[in-house]
């Protein structure tokens, strides 16, 4: 996800957009491990992902189908488990010192529904990407009690930039 506000949020001056105070463009083409290190945990620092099935740049087919956005100051949330509230969503921005949202969008799911889904509007671009930086893939663990056992289900949310610049007022959904 990150990569579609890199691709193209670098790409075009007139798109680019802090993030967390910094903002560089690269003047490599490539990454090339030149410092390859050793981490704490001792794995490597470098890592060439150019031959995984998952790469999708590795043809023009899949680069094809990859689909580039512009940043924007809405983020659109999906696999979220339907007991979390706004106020959750904005407690987990401001425990990882993050900007909160200013306008807030449920879908409608159905009744059998396992996650809802739904957008998050900033004040800024720059504060969108942040929270799209720091969030995405965060895993939500909630408890469920079975007549056996008690486990934990994790949801791994999920954030993408949406299209539109802002939420619109009317349309299918609840606002809160």
């Amino acid at each position: 996800m990150i990569s579609r506000f890199v691709m193209h949020g670098f790409d075009k001056k007139s798109n680019t957009v802090d993030v967390f105070g910094f903002c560089s463009v690269s003047k490599q083409h490539a990454v090339i491990p030149s410092q390859v290190f050793e981490l704490e945990d001792g794995s490597s620092s470098y890592k060439d992902f150019a031959m995984t099935r998952n790469n999708r740049f590795s043809s023009a087919g899949q680069a094809s189908k990859n689909i580039i956005q512009p940043p924007s100051a809405v983020l659109h949330y999906y696999n979220v488990p339907p007991c979390i509230s706004q106020d959750h969503l904005l407690r987990l921005c401001t425990e990882h010192d993050l900007p909160g949202f200013v306008k807030f969008k449920m879908f409608d799911a159905k009744p059998s529904s396992k996650t809802i889904s739904g957008l998050l509007e900033f004040d800024s671009k720059t504060e969108a990407v942040e929270v799209l930086t720091v969030l995405n893939h965060y895993q939500i663990r909630i408890p469920s009690k079975s007549m056996r056992k008690t486990s934990i289900t994790a949801y791994s949310v999920s954030l993408m930039l949406e299209t539109s610049q802002i939420i619109p007022e009317c349309g299918a959904g609840k606002y809160i």
